[in-house]
């Protein structure tokens, strides 16, 4: 009996040590006061902070001319997943600020389409760049009058890194031209405003290689080893029939188009739309003498050419918001104005399509 007491007394002490080490632990008032303090100057903070991006993005917002509605659509695709397509196009409605991705912008949200007769950009953006790289010409187009389309293609490694191989995108890319085109002109609610004879595509990057495919072009399969030098590329096993060609449209504009040198000896040789074509001197990831050099040589109809000074590969990249500045995408060498560019490059590219559609 005399041992239970003990042990029952040498607990009990154990329980007091353990209780007098929690309230030692416990924090004071004032140290409460000062955590609430600290908690409340993180959150007004954070909330000033959240202030000023909403109010430089607002600022920065893109401002039509012309009103401009915006819509995204989801569009079925028999050989794989949705296609998620961005419209701009003239509107009548009243425009709001809203974000497309990272990107603010001025648009009635799903407005009422307005005009008659309107012609249709279809635009292929880069590899893993996300549809507001192209919100800025976009936005431009529509505010001239145009109805611009554009797809989100099923190869952007930003989303799904299944459809990167093979190059399984490049016959998928303009394969969901195709579908985009189609949808555009026979399933869009406000297809009888367009004018199937006015088609034309922007093709920024790999979106110049499905342009051009587009547009008739078939890619040499034996050069594909030098473009993508792994395991399971093919040499010769695409079929000409794999090749998706879209004879309604009519002029193109490719700006720091890739691999051009797929298309050597003659695989442009049925190309004979218009072709307005844009390059950077200082494009280190698709330089000129590489890519659109070769065009000039590979495409029947000489292209319209555009070489820009002191324009690198991201030049033709939507001008990014000011929260957005340290971006790699978004920087420029030497002080080039981007911004400024894109209101003369804009100005050249609606022109074109003006001219030839």
């Amino acid at each position: 009996m005399a041992a239970l007491r003990l042990a029952k007394l040498g607990a009990c002490r154990r329980i007091v040590r353990v209780q007098a080490a929690l309230a030692d632990l416990r924090p004071s008032e004032a140290d409460m006061k000062i955590l609430v303090r600290v908690f409340v100057g993180l959150l007004t903070t954070l909330a000033v902070v959240a202030i000023l991006i909403a109010a430089s993005l607002y600022a920065g917002a893109a401002r039509p001319e012309h009103p401009v509605g915006f819509q995204t659509v989801s569009v079925p695709n028999p050989q794989g997943k949705p296609l998620q397509v961005a419209i701009w196009y003239p509107t009548a409605s009243r425009p709001g600020f809203r974000l497309v991705q990272f990107q603010p912008q001025v648009l009635a949200s799903d407005g009422a389409v307005a005009g008659d007769d309107l012609p249709l950009i279809l635009i292929s953006h880069g590899g893993g760049e996300p549809i507001a790289g192209r919100a800025d010409s976009a936005l431009a187009l529509a505010s001239a009058g145009f109805v611009a389309a554009a797809v989100t293609h099923t190869d952007d490694e930003t989303m799904d890194h299944r459809y990167v191989a093979m190059p399984r995108w490049l016959t998928d890319r303009p394969r969901e031209i195709h579908i985009t085109l189609d949808y555009m002109l026979n399933h869009w609610p406000a297809r009888a405003l367009l004018n199937p004879a006015r088609v034309g595509i922007f093709g920024y990057s790999n979106g110049g290689i499905a342009a051009l495919i587009s547009l008739g072009g078939v890619p040499n399969s034996a050069q594909f080893p030098a473009r993508w030098a792994r395991p399971g590329v093919p040499g010769s096993s695409i079929p000409l029939s794999a090749w998706a060609h879209d004879p309604a449209i009519k002029a193109a504009v490719l700006a720091a188009p890739a691999a051009d040198f797929l298309f050597a000896p003659d695989g442009l040789s049925r190309v004979t739309a218009p072709v307005q074509l844009w390059n950077g001197t200082i494009d280190r990831i698709e330089p000129y003498e590489k890519n659109a050099a070769l065009l000039r040589n590979l495409l029947p109809r000489p292209p319209e050419l555009h070489l820009v000074p002191g324009a690198g590969h991201f030049t033709f990249v939507s001008p990014c918001p000011l929260v957005l500045a340290w971006a790699f995408f978004c920087t420029e060498a030497g002080g080039f104005d981007r911004a400024a560019f894109h209101r003369d490059f804009n100005r050249s590219v609606i022109a074109f399509y003006r001219r030839n559609l």
